[in-house]
């Protein structure tokens, strides 16, 4: 674990700088929309679980049409030869 922090520590703490920039704008307009603080900070929280779901979805859906687009070309490539 800890090579893996020393071998991807820029990454982390990009990644991190990023989540922390992301929440702040989240909360931000959370509240500027509700104007409750309690309440933005749990949209700004819930909001990237949700994303995250969508987003395995997301890729899962892509994966898939491109596999068909795929296996198409290969069908059309086959009977031209």
């Amino acid at each position: 674990m800890t090579r893996l922090i020393r071998t991807h520590s820029f990454a982390l703490k990009k990644t991190g700088s990023y989540y922390i920039t992301h929440m702040a704008v989240a909360v931000t307009v959370a509240y500027a929309v509700t104007g409750d603080w309690m309440a933005s900070v749990t949209l700004s929280l819930l909001e990237p679980a949700v994303q995250s779901v969508v987003y395995f979805f997301h890729e899962r859906a892509w994966n898939k049409a491109e596999k068909t687009a795929q296996q198409s070309e290969a069908r059309a490539h086959a009977a031209l030869v």
